[in-house]
């Protein structure tokens, strides 16, 4: 089965997670690269206002077409309670071209239900999803196997 890790990450912690599913299933992975700087204090505020409104942002140019693989999955942080924005800018552009999506995020605390029912407004409907906190992830204190079956 061909697969496609596509992230955002702003701190690296997703990227972290990221990176473990791809070398697990032995996918290509495509970074998220939001033509909008989420850097430093103010681009953290930037954020958190981006995720309130789910402003959909431009991204720079991808590697892969999703429509390419079987399973697309797809990693963020959460944002003010939402899906990172440049991730939600990522599936709302590809909402056609997505078929088996698998949808992981990270968060400071364990509330991620509003995330993943967020991403179903966009015509995606993840057939599995997995939430971590970034403590988690930092410790590497996960086990990937039945999100990744």
């Amino acid at each position: 089965m061909k697969s496609l890790v596509a992230y955002y990450s702003r701190t690296n912690t997703t990227k972290k997670l990221a990176e473990a599913i791809a070398n697990n299933v032995n996918a290509d992975i495509e970074e998220i690269i939001p033509k909008v700087n989420y850097q430093g204090k103010l681009g953290y505020a930037r954020g958190g206002k981006h995720g309130i409104s789910e402003k959909i942002i431009d991204l720079e140019d991808l590697k892969f077409d999703p429509a390419d693989y079987d399973v697309v999955y797809i990693g963020a942080p959460v944002w003010a309670g939402k899906i990172a924005t440049p991730a939600l800018s990522y599936i709302k552009q590809n909402a056609e071209k997505l078929g088996n999506v698998k949808l992981f995020m990270t968060a400071m605390s364990e509330d991620f239900n509003k995330s993943f029912a967020q991403v179903e407004k966009y015509s995606v409907k993840p057939v599995k999803t997995l939430g971590l906190t970034t403590k988690q992830v930092k410790r590497n204190d996960f086990n990937l196997d039945s999100f990744l079956e």
